[in-house]
């Protein structure tokens, strides 16, 4: 069984067509989901679909690119945390990615909503989805202010390089790997990957984004992470199955849940 760690069924993209998106996770042995929350305007319609399915998950947050919409405190999202299908916090971290005319010291704001989404990780003892963009120093800074490993959690989609990767495991984080990890262009993210702690590894689409080789330039759904474990199984030496069995135990560990 795999799990996709990571995904954003909410979005249109897949909400349209959410029976055959489903039929073809089945079809593909992905029985399991976290849905992420991005706004808290969203939330309701994420947490709905981590209803819907037993094996469906969600988190709530506010992702760092979101502006013009609810800035969430602390209580606001300790509210949301408190159901049991809410077992994340995120995903949350910095992006400078899209900067403008705005200067890193301009992103204040940004830092701000991480600190908050971190003391309330730690508060619930919820673990992090942690995005990470152009921002790595700042990211790892950060959750090292603010006590991160007392909560823990996962950089998701990650892109980054080994010394971020080494910097988010000795915080006791996990680390997600994406279709991204086929791209021709991502030697590099390969060979992080060829060395991650197997019980440290996850495996997610960012669905409707990032479809993986031989899917790249289509809709992402969560049945194509099975080419992610493909691909980490390859890098590995191990087969398939093993890496979807070591993924879901670490997906369960992590979210500290039983299914």
């Amino acid at each position: 069984m795999f799990v996709d760690s990571h995904c954003h069924l909410n979005f249109p993209e897949l909400r349209e067509r959410l029976p055959a998106v489903k039929l073809a996770m089945h079809e593909a042995d992905v029985h399991a989901a976290m849905v992420i929350s991005t706004t808290i305007e969203e939330f309701p319609a994420v947490l709905a679909l981590a209803e819907s399915e037993p094996r469906w998950y969600c988190t709530v947050g506010v992702h760092p690119d979101t502006e013009n919409l609810t800035e969430p405190d602390e209580s606001l999202l300790l509210g949301l945390a408190d159901h049991p299908k809410v077992v994340g916090i995120g995903e949350t971290g910095l992006d400078y990615y899209r900067l403008g005319l705005r200067t890193v010291a301009d992103m204040e704001w940004q830092r701000q909503r991480f600190r908050t989404h971190i003391r309330v990780a730690r508060r619930c003892s919820k673990p992090l989805v942690v995005h990470t963009r152009s921002a790595s120093q700042d990211t790892i800074d950060i959750l090292q202010q603010e006590g991160a490993q007392g909560c823990g959690g996962v950089f998701h989609c990650f892109a980054e390089t080994e010394a971020v990767a080494r910097a988010a495991l000795d915080m006791g984080f996990y680390i997600s790997f994406s279709g991204i990890l086929t791209f021709k262009n991502a030697q590099d993210l390969r060979s992080v990957a060829s060395w991650v702690p197997l019980d440290r590894l996850l495996i997610e689409t960012d669905s409707p984004f990032l479809a993986p080789v031989p899917f790249r330039g289509k809709v992402n759904q969560p049945a194509y992470v099975t080419e992610v474990a493909r691909q980490v199984a390859q890098l590995r030496g191990l087969d398939v199955q093993t890496v979807a069995q070591l993924t879901t135990d670490n997906f369960k560990r992590l979210f500290k849940i039983d299914f």
